[in-house]
């Protein structure tokens, strides 16, 4: 049933489900959008890039003809995407469902990306492009090891929180730390993402870390069986290796089998690991933020009831 008559002012009103990869986010979003006749905005910081749908878990062609999705597919892997881009096209695509009288429902698992859409970014300071060529003049002499070693000496908070091998994510925290004199993580404390325009309803969705952990290991093993290791080799024929996206979860674990560095058994294993540790990640994150009211796969009329009553509210 679309309800989406019923709420003719939105007031700048936007819900938003969150939750860890593998837990269901696509199929209760799904269930909700069509209920409440709203539509999509992905909130994913890898369901921006085109030609990377199976190792993403994009929603597939007949998901996204049941609901309207946005910001999905908006470049190709070597074009420059990032937090604050994500926060000016996602704002855009807010105020266009607000003036159609249509309810946006922000779905993703990239916790940076639903804040900085919601609630601003803060200056980071501007890039210095010697300090950068310096640091990967550093990553190549030294390794990326070294320099995730120095973060966790200087700013342990935003090492805790990045994977040792997210070589774009690294350098980045360690310029902005030569470049501001403070630790990234200070500054996104101090900012607070205060900028923020709307009244936002915050659902997130949990399951108990056994199950979780099942799902996610079975999801690698459907991804698998889908194609994703010739999704990767077709990149790679098209792409260098080193590109920001490639060095995602799952990506960098199936180019180290395909450039030999590790078997095919090291990878799945590492793979499926590293996606149990990323699920822990998130969950951290969002549960740090008092907002987010939390529910099982069971709960789903009630997340559609709370839905109702805010955007009637």
């Amino acid at each position: 049933m679309r309800e989406a008559f019923l709420f003719r002012t939105l007031n700048n009103k936007v819900a938003v489900l969150v939750g860890p990869t593998a837990v269901g986010k696509t199929g209760v979003a799904l269930e909700l959008a069509r209920e409440m006749g709203a539509e999509i905005v992905n909130a994913d910081s890898l369901q921006v890039y085109r030609q990377m749908d199976i190792g993403t878990a994009k929603p597939t062609a007949a998901e996204r003809a049941l609901v309207p999705h946005h910001l999905l597919d908006v470049v190709d892997p070597p074009e420059p995407y990032d937090a604050a881009r994500y926060s000016e096209e996602g704002r855009a695509v807010l105020a266009a469902l607000q003036a159609r009288g249509v309810i946006p429902l922000v779905v993703g698992g990239t916790g940076l990306y639903v804040k900085s859409l919601l609630s601003g970014l803060f200056d980071d300071g501007s890039p210095d492009h010697r300090l950068r060529q310096r640091l990967r003049q550093e990553l190549t002499d030294r390794g990326l090891p070294h320099l995730y070693e120095r973060l966790r000496r200087l700013d342990p908070a935003s090492a805790w929180r990045l994977h040792p091998h997210d070589t774009y994510r690294i350098l980045r925290a360690l310029e902005v730390m030569e470049a501001t004199g403070q630790p990234l993580s200070a500054l996104l404390e101090a900012h607070q993402f205060r900028d923020s325009p709307y009244q936002v309803l915050k659902l997130g969705l949990l399951r108990p870390r056994e199950e979780l952990n099942r799902r996610i290991e079975a999801r690698v093993e459907a991804m698998l069986s889908l194609g994703w290791l010739e999704e990767v080799e077709g990149l790679l024929s098209r792409y260098p290796p080193d590109l920001k996206p490639f060095q995602a979860l799952g990506y960098r674990h199936l180019i180290a089998f395909l450039q030999e560095r590790w078997t095919w058994e090291e990878a799945i294993e590492l793979l499926k690991r590293d996606t149990r540790r990323y699920a822990k990640r998130q969950l951290t994150w969002f549960k740090a933020d008092p907002e987010v009211h939390w529910h099982s796969m069971e709960q789903v009329p009630e997340m559609l009831a709370a839905m109702r009553e805010f955007f009637r509210g």
